[in-house]
């Protein structure tokens, strides 16, 4: 049998809890980035009723509607899509299929965004909760990071600088991205965009940077663990700082310049969490995204991408222990599919995305009906001549090695 264990005495999983989904900025753990506090599980699943209407109304639309289920959306919703995985999978899954009328991505914003990026023009994106947003795409808005170029080139490194988006970001941060001959990364592969992005401007042992948006963690522990950067060679872009509370001449020693971004999930995993459960647990193997903080990352024993953690559990021998440091419905998901492994997850208390959550059963079935009444709603459309160069970024990115 599998099992995914608590990681403190908070209570099991499958007890009843006082809450059932907190919301962010609670301000009650110190150990976390924001104040983030979420005890308990999620709600039950939808009412039979409500379950068979959408069944009734995915019949319906047939192939007309391809639905996209992000890793960390609940059961609920990933039992009614046609594909699972990470967000850029899954944007370029749409975009494999032309035929399907209608893309209903559930996901988050950006998410959404970069579905209509790349499927075609007769295609529509439909988001089921407009209000299903990113914390961390958020933290970059595109007026602070025009405001933030305009620091660069008053220093005189712009010129110098590529900007390197992570896939976490909105549209409007891919176009600056585009429009300043940078590139997009995911987890995945932001070790070869950034080595590409010190390549155009004379290398990664020149005077060449990289501006980093907007997740501070993925391009601090890639700087670092992969290309071998120094800590003192990463500097911290605050938006809600003057000149980023950055000096001159700080800008100019750095040789990459990260956003003050993070993902509220992945953030608070703390270095505590990996200690305690290697106390609780002899022999587990710590395995961790690499939003996570630079100081998580290097006391895990792995750490990769969403796609990454789905194929270790998969290939890792029977018996094994694993604590996983990544979104919780995705942690249960694991261990359900794994029956021969015992996965605990990380963190000291149980939380989910609660923006991702925000997708649920309720919202699929509405879009769904709507759309087989003959009504579109929650379409998700990018200005075009901000999608032309995010494309472009786009397809930088698919330019890289590997891609």
């Amino acid at each position: 049998m599998s099992a995914i264990v608590e990681s403190s005495t908070a209570g099991s999983f499958d007890e009843p809890a006082p809450s059932a989904l907190l919301l962010l900025g609670q301000g009650r753990d110190l150990f976390s980035e924001r104040g983030v506090e979420c005890i308990g599980a999620l709600p039950a699943a939808s009412d039979p009723d409500l379950v068979e209407r959408a069944r009734g109304a995915r019949a319906a639309l047939g192939e007309r509607a391809f639905i996209l289920g992000h890793h960390y959306q609940r059961d609920e919703i990933i039992q009614f899509a046609d594909v699972s995985g990470d967000s850029f999978k899954l944007a370029r899954d749409a975009a494999a299929r032309p035929d399907a009328e209608f893309i209903i991505f559930c996901g988050v914003h950006f998410m959404a965004e970069s579905a209509d990026i790349l499927t075609s023009d007769r295609q529509r994106v439909i988001l089921p909760d407009l209000a299903a947003g990113c914390s961390m795409a958020d933290m970059a808005a595109i007026n602070q990071v025009e405001d933030a170029w305009d620091v660069l080139t008053d220093a005189g490194v712009a010129d110098k600088t590529i900007p390197v988006t992570y896939m976490n970001s909105t549209a409007a941060i891919k176009a600056f991205t585009g429009r300043h001959g940078g590139t997009v990364c995911t987890s995945s592969n932001a070790e070869v965009a950034m080595r590409w992005a010190f390549d155009q401007v004379g290398g990664r042992d020149g005077t060449g940077k990289v501006l980093f948006l907007p997740d501070q963690h993925l391009g601090r522990n890639t700087a670092v663990l992969s290309l071998g950067l120094s800590l003192d060679e990463c500097v911290v872009f605050d938006p809600h700082r003057p000149d980023g509370g950055l000096s001159r001449e700080q800008l100019t020693a750095a040789r990459v310049i990260l956003w003050r971004g993070h993902c509220s999930v992945h953030g608070r995993f703390s270095a505590r969490n990996v200690s305690d459960i290697r106390e609780r647990v002899p022999g587990v193997r710590v395995l961790v995204h690499p939003e996570c903080k630079h100081e998580v990352v290097t006391a895990a024993d792995e750490v990769g991408s969403t796609e990454y953690i789905v194929r270790a559990l998969a290939a890792a021998e029977p018996g094994s222990a694993w604590a996983i440091g990544t979104e919780l419905n995705l942690v249960r998901r694991l261990a359900a599919k794994n029956p021969d492994k015992t996965v605990h997850y990380l963190d000291s208390t149980v939380c989910f995305c609660s923006t991702m959550n925000r997708i649920d059963l309720p919202h699929l079935v509405w879009v769904m009906e709507s759309l087989v009444e003959g009504h579109v709603v929650n379409q998700i459309v990018v200005d075009p001549d901000e999608a032309h160069w995010a494309r472009v970024a786009l397809d930088q990115m698919l330019a890289l090695p590997g891609y």
